[in-house]
């Protein structure tokens, strides 16, 4: 099948997708905790039953049951060697289901363990992981892909890049998202579609999730900035219990309903995920089967991303400032610290570019003595973990380039691409595979352009060739070029009309290095200033810049006022507002040091907010012991720093988590950081004689499910409040976890789900605990639970995140 084939289908209306799998298969005898592939090929009839009933109601396309059938998953039953036996088994009973009526699309998922730097997976050792399945799931003959459920960005490029590289054959991708609006990683709408169409993929969505009133909104947001189709699987609304077993209340009726809300909203492919049996699908087959879908918008965004955060750039719109920091040239300070292996220094400038107003974030690891390919990347994984902002990779080596753009999880910006044959040669077949923007850089084999009109030619001859190619102009930026007045009078004029030319005569947005044209000059601020309030009023889109340097971005948002940019008067008031002193909302405290034998105190007070406090905010492992020392050489003894500086600033981190200013990745880069100054001063505190000593809490992710990273963030947010936590793992059965809670004399059991199929284990726990009448109090959280499903298994307690984990225990032990 081909992408054209695949859209060919959307002339009749909107293509139904098939119902749930695993629910439907519970019914029937599938139960949690043993391996579901194995199951089917056990029961192929009742597989093959339930999807005949899909096609019967309408499925165009069927899910093949190969959903955990990846290495990863596979070895948790001791599997893995089968991978091929069993997957392509699977894709044959769903072809036998699909008869002629309906398509198969082979089914991937995350594998359970994350990618560094939160978890111990490799990239290049993921992308192989898919690309096995994937090649087996083509063999076996399925029809398209479909990636779906995915939680992480990241881990969705690597399954997406893995079958682009083995199979030309369409692939549909959905994420999942929570409540607020984001996956688990912190991931908005917004920029899931516009990475993964960029990368390559035919249809992006939503699946999971929640029910389909709260998915609308989602198709909406995305339908904005798509390119390509859109698709939709929602839950059957929000599981609970009833008679002892998860179930999901929404009728097949109620949930039709929806159907046509979908389409209108901008939605091209419909089916139903957990919960949603043939007679959802075939209401909703009814429900919209006489509707066209939405056309693909013909006016594409500009639009670049992190894994956390889209940034739009507008012919129109304001500026954009690429913050230039992190880059060795010229900076000794940082070349040694590169040279050292060190990433510190460039976390360090990540943050503060950040904080001070950039939008993008140039990377540049370019000194003699590193492997600069490692060192790129190592860089990017520092940055994304301490950043939300899209970067854009800085380098003159096409395989460091093509290594960058590969890992980076979001759309990079190029910097850049020349008419040097080398450079367009390699440069350009790399922006169309994974969907980058660039900066097209007017120099030729010749060099410098002598004057302005072979400055344009140039830019023409690149244009040409990257739409040849299938590039469109709305991932080319244009470099003005800029060269010092100071050598050339006309070096400003010549730019200023550059800028001109490609914003009215091409369509085309343009950066400048504001900082070249005053080379060589006395007080180089006063024309960088006006440099750029004139470049902004011929209509420059972006600038690379240093944000540090108040006045010129002063007068970069003032310039976007004063010319009318949209939304300029709000941008200009929070620059101005930036540009004061980082300042936590928290309180801090001024403590007081420890007092000597002789009665004098070292120092009378600490800053308000003082370097461990900053460290745990901003999530620095590595320097955190250094401070944590330096600290206690100033006289504050290790439980001072505990209970005023560490306990504050990892309620600070919680802060920012609850108003989504930081996601999952800041949270852990925060907690590790605390865990680390913990560890250095654990000896200390155990010596103090007023220590507390604090309740047992075990935790767990309970029996069949494989998910612990939401498991093992409450633990260690936990142990940094002082909790003695007894971390059993994953895939725990009941009696297993009383067992430990009662060796233990836990306080606090807290139990993780990530799936509806493994949900209802919770509340085995809570009946095994009620019978051996333990006085441990349950605690329950994970994607899929809910404060009512708490409610109606009798937990204690429910937690939406880590943060609020630590909040919960601390009120259940304090009644």
């Amino acid at each position: 099948m081909t992408q054209n084939q695949l859209y060919e289908m959307l002339k009749k209306g909107p293509v139904i997708l098939d119902g749930a799998t695993g629910s439907n298969l519970q019914k029937v005898g599938l139960k949690p905790g043993i391996c579901p592939e194995r199951w089917i090929l056990e029961n192929e009839e009742k597989l093959i039953a339930l999807q005949k009933s899909f096609v019967e109601a309408g499925t165009n396309i069927l899910y093949a049951p190969t959903f955990t059938g990846n290495r990863i998953k596979l070895a948790e039953y001791g599997l893995e060697d089968s991978i091929q036996e069993i997957n392509s088994s699977l894709v044959k009973l769903s072809k036998k289901a699909a008869g002629n009526r309906a398509l198969v699309a082979g089914d991937l998922t995350m594998t359970g363990v994350a990618l560094a730097p939160i978890g111990p997976m490799g990239f290049e050792e993921l992308v192989d992981i898919y690309k096995e399945q994937a090649t087996i799931l083509e063999q076996a003959g399925c029809d398209l892909f479909v990636i779906e459920t995915m939680m992480s960005l990241s881990e969705t490029r690597a399954a997406l890049i893995a079958i682009k590289e083995c199979s030309e054959l369409p692939v549909m991708v959905s994420m999942t998202f929570q409540e607020d609006g984001r996956t688990l990683y912190g991931t908005d709408p917004v920029t899931a579609v516009v990475v993964l169409q960029s990368l390559g993929a035919d249809v992006v969505g939503i699946n999971c999730s929640t029910g389909p009133k709260e998915m609308i909104p989602m198709v909406q947001l995305m339908k904005e900035y798509a390119e390509v189709p859109l698709l939709v699987k929602a839950n059957a609304g929000l599981p609970q219990l009833e008679n002892g077993e998860t179930v999901f209340p929404m009728g097949a009726e109620e949930f039709a309903s929806y159907g046509p809300a979908f389409v209108e909203a901008g939605a091209a492919f419909l089916g139903g995920c957990c919960g949603t049996t043939p007679d959802h699908i075939r209401l909703l087959h009814d429900a919209v089967k006489d509707m066209q879908v939405l056309p693909v918008k013909n006016l594409h965004p500009m639009m670049l991303a992190s894994e956390r955060k889209s940034q739009e750039i507008r012919l129109d719109g304001s500026l954009v400032i690429i913050g230039e920091r992190i880059n060795p040239t010229g900076k000794k300070k940082l070349q040694a610290e590169l040279r050292a292996g060190s990433l510190d220094l460039v976390e360090e400038m990540a943050q503060d570019q950040e904080e001070k107003g950039a939008h993008i974030l140039d990377i540049n690891m370019g000194v003699n003595g590193i492997d600069e390919k490692e060192m790129m990347l190592r860089a990017i994984e520092k940055v994304t973990m301490v950043s939300s902002l899209p970067l854009c990779i800085d380098t003159s080596h096409v395989e460091v380039m093509e290594a960058a753009l590969r890992a980076y999880p979001g759309r990079a910006l190029i910097n850049s691409i020349s008419l040097e044959k080398e450079k367009i040669d390699k440069l350009l077949p790399m922006v169309k595979k994974y969907g980058a923007m660039f900066i097209l850089l007017p120099l030729s084999e010749a060099g410098l352009p002598k004057s302005l009109e072979e400055k344009i030619s140039i830019i023409h001859e690149i244009l040409d060739r990257a739409e040849a190619m299938g590039i469109r102009r709305n991932q080319i930026v244009a470099d003005g070029l800029v060269s010092t007045v100071a050598a050339n009078k006309k070096a400003a004029i010549e730019t200023l009309e550059t800028i001109r030319y490609c914003k009215e005569e091409l369509g085309i947005c343009t950066t400048v290095g504001l900082s070249n044209i005053s080379f060589g000059l006395p007080e180089r601020s006063y024309v960088n200033g006006a440099f750029v309030a004139m470049a902004i009023q011929n209509g420059l889109s972006m600038a690379i810049a240093n944000p540090s340097n108040q006045l010129l971005m002063g007068l970069s948002f003032a310039s976007d006022l004063l010319v009318n940019k949209e939304e300029a008067d709000v941008s200009y008031i929070n620059q101005v507002k930036r540009m004061e002193p980082y300042k936590p909302m928290a309180e801090g405290k001024k403590v007081q040091p420890a007092v000597k034998t002789d009665g004098k105190a070292e120092n009378e007070t600490i800053t308000e907010h003082p370097p461990v406090f900053q460290a745990v905010v901003k999530g620095n492992r590595k320097g955190i012991v250094s401070l944590v020392e330096n600290t206690l050489k100033e006289g504050i003894t290790a439980r001072k720093i505990l209970d005023d500086m560490l306990i504050p600033a990892i309620n600070e981190v919680g802060r920012l988590f609850d108003i989504q200013e930081y996601f999952l990745p800041q949270l852990i880069a925060s907690a590790t950081t605390m865990e680390e100054a913990i560890h250095f001063l654990e000896p200390m505190l155990k010596d103090g004689e007023d220590q507390e000593v604090k309740p047992v809490i075990v935790i767990a992710t309970v029996e069949g499910d494989i998910h612990d990273i939401g498991k093992n963030l409450v633990a260690l947010m936990l142990r940094n409040y002082g909790y003695q936590v007894i971390d059993l793992g994953k895939d725990v059965p009941a009696d297993r976890i009383i067992d430990a809670a009662e060796e233990y004399d836990a306080a606090v059991i807290a139990l993780s789900a990530l799936m509806t199929t493994t949900m209802m284990k919770m509340k085995d726990v809570i009946d095994l605990r009620n019978e051996r009448k333990l006085t441990s109090k349950v605690i329950i959280g994970g994607a899929v639970i809910t404060q009512s499903y708490a409610d109606e298994i009798g937990a204690d307690g429910y937690s939406a995140d880590a943060s609020e984990a630590v909040k919960l225990v601390e009120k259940l032990l304090e009644k």
